[in-house]
């Protein structure tokens, strides 16, 4: 997990350059690296780094269920540089991640992902995470947004 300066700002970059790839808006690196260091200090968050150096970012934000007192964690980022794809590292990294979700008390985890990130699904699937609700025979989940 990220506790150092340095590794909010390298985490920091490395949320500017998924935020480039997929074309969306871009936070100032200072500016996300102080957003980063609050969240976790916060209590709520966890940011963790795959590779030396670092070539991938997970952002991870733990909540109590609304339905039983138990913990549930939402990876709201999983990214690996594109040049470190296509060999085992998010696979290595999404391990290590659902393990820091359970060390953490997490008995239940979401996440989203686009349509089209057909090698994300297949990464997701190929763990057990199901886009229906009831998992398997019950309709489509499907995630809505709305800025407020």
């Amino acid at each position: 997990m990220v506790h150092t300066r340095d590794e909010f700002q390298c985490a920091a970059a490395l949320y500017a350059d998924f935020q480039r790839e997929y074309d969306d808006p871009v936070p100032d690196v200072a500016w996300m690296t102080e957003h980063l260091s609050r969240l976790v200090a916060g209590g709520d968050t966890s940011v963790l780094l795959a590779g030396e150096p670092a070539v991938g970012l997970a952002i991870v934000r733990f909540r109590v269920a609304t339905w039983a007192d138990e913990t549930e964690a939402y990876i709201a980022e999983l990214y690996v540089a594109p040049a470190q794809r296509n060999k085992g590292l998010g696979r290595a990294f999404l391990t290590d991640v659902l393990h820091h979700c359970r060390a953490r008390g997490a008995t239940y985890v979401d996440l989203n992902t686009s349509e089209d990130d057909e090698a994300a699904r297949h990464l997701y699937e190929s763990f057990g995470f199901d886009c229906h609700e009831g998992r398997g025979e019950g309709p489509l989940a499907i995630y809505y947004e709305k800025e407020l």
